[in-house]
C-alpha cells in the first residue's frame, strides 16, 4: 500500500467523524439558492453524475443538496426483472463481496471477515436464521442513485439501530480497516419472505447525513448511544413488494444483504467483486422449493 493510502487510512482514525458527518448533514440540508445550485453542479462534474436518468435533470430544481442526492429516477429507467424466481438488485452500486456465510463469518475483503451476529446488533434470534446462508455487499459511490429497493416480496419483522463509528466505506477502507461494516453505525431490517429470511443492513459512513426507512423515517443520525430494536407484528408488519423502495441514504454508503440457508440457488454468474450493479437487474436465483 502506498504512503498516500496509509495516510488516508490513518487519518480516518484521527478525524472527528461523527462531528464532521453531522456538520456536513446540516450543510447538505441548507437551502441556499444559487449557492446550492453551484455546489450541485460542481458535484455532478466532479463525480460524473448522469443527470439524464434523473426525474428532474436541472440542478436548479433541487432546493438542497440532500434533495439532489436523494433524487428520484425517471419512470422505467430501472426496469425490474420479472421472473418470479429471480431476485432484483436492491441498489445502484458496485459489488464489494458476495458468497456464503461461513461459520457465522462474512467476508469484508481479502484477509478480513466479521461476525454476522455483530453486524445484526448481537441478537441471537436475528442471526440464527442466516446460519450457513448467503450474503452480498454492495458499495454505493457518491455518483450513484441512493434509494434502496426490495430484492423480493417481504414482510417487515424487525428493525435495529446499532450505533458505531463512521469510517468511510470505500474499497480502500474496506480492504484495510478490520471489522468495518460491523463497527460502523447501521440500520438492520429483517424480513420474512415466501422463500426464507432476508436482512438488509444499511451501513453508515463518514459524511453520510442520514439513513432513513420508508416506515420509520429518519433513523440516523441520533443521540442514541445504545442498540435499539423494534419488532413489528399485526398491522405494523408492513408488506413490501419486490422493487419497492425501503429506504435511502443521504450521501454514499453500503448495503449488506443476508439470505437464509438454502434460499438461493446462486447469485447471477456475472456478479463479482468490482462489478457495477443497477437496481432492478437480476441479482440471484431462488432455489426450487422442495
Amino acid at each position: 500500500m502506498s504512503i498516500t493510502d496509509n495516510l488516508k487510512i490513518a487519518g480516518q482514525y484521527c478525524l472527528p467523524k461523527h462531528a464532521l458527518s453531522r456538520l456536513v448533514g446540516k450543510l447538505a440540508a441548507a437551502e441556499a439558492g444559487n449557492l446550492t445550485t453551484r455546489v450541485i453542479e460542481a458535484f455532478i462534474k466532479q463525480y460524473g453524475v448522469d443527470m439524464s436518468e434523473a426525474l428532474h435533470e436541472d440542478p436548479a430544481h433541487y432546493a438542497s443538496f440532500n434533495a439532489f442526492f436523494t433524487r428520484e429516477l425517471k419512470p422505467g429507467i430501472r426496469p425490474l426483472v420479472e421472473d418470479a424466481m429471480t431476485l432484483a438488485l436492491p441498489v445502484d452500486g458496485t459489488v464489494s463481496q458476495l458468497g456464503p456465510i461461513s461459520q457465522g463469518r462474512i467476508i469484508q475483503a481479502k484477509g478480513h471477515d466479521y461476525s454476522a451476529r455483530e453486524l445484526l446488533g448481537g441478537f441471537e434470534d436475528l442471526v440464527a436464521p442466516f446460519t450457513d446462508g448467503d450474503f452480498a455487499t454492495i458499495y454505493l459511490a457518491p455518483k450513484d442513485y441512493h434509494r434502496i429497493h426490495m430484492p423480493l416480496d417481504g414482510v417487515l419483522e424487525s428493525m435495529v439501530f446499532v450505533p458505531g463509528d463512521l469510517f468511510s466505506v470505500n474499497p480502500l477502507t474496506a480492504e484495510n480497516v478490520p471489522n468495518l461494516f460491523a463497527r460502523n453505525e447501521r440500520v438492520v431490517a429483517t424480513f420474512r419472505t415466501p422463500h426464507g429470511p432476508m436482512a438488509l443492513v444499511l451501513v453508515g459512513a463518514t459524511i453520510v447525513a442520514s439513513i432513513e426507512t420508508i416506515w420509520a423515517g429518519n433513523i440516523a443520525p441520533t443521540k442514541q448511544k445504545e442498540v435499539v430494536r423494534w419488532d413489528y407484528t399485526g398491522d405494523q408488519a408492513i408488506t413490501l413488494q419486490k422493487g419497492a423502495e425501503m429506504g435511502l441514504f443521504k450521501l454514499g454508503s453500503t448495503v449488506v444483504c443476508l439470505f437464509g440457508p438454502g434460499m438461493l440457488a446462486g447469485f447471477e454468474p456475472h456478479l463479482a467483486n468490482g462489478v457495477t450493479t443497477r437496481m432492478g437487474q437480476p441479482f440471484a436465483k431462488l432455489a426450487e422449493q422442495a
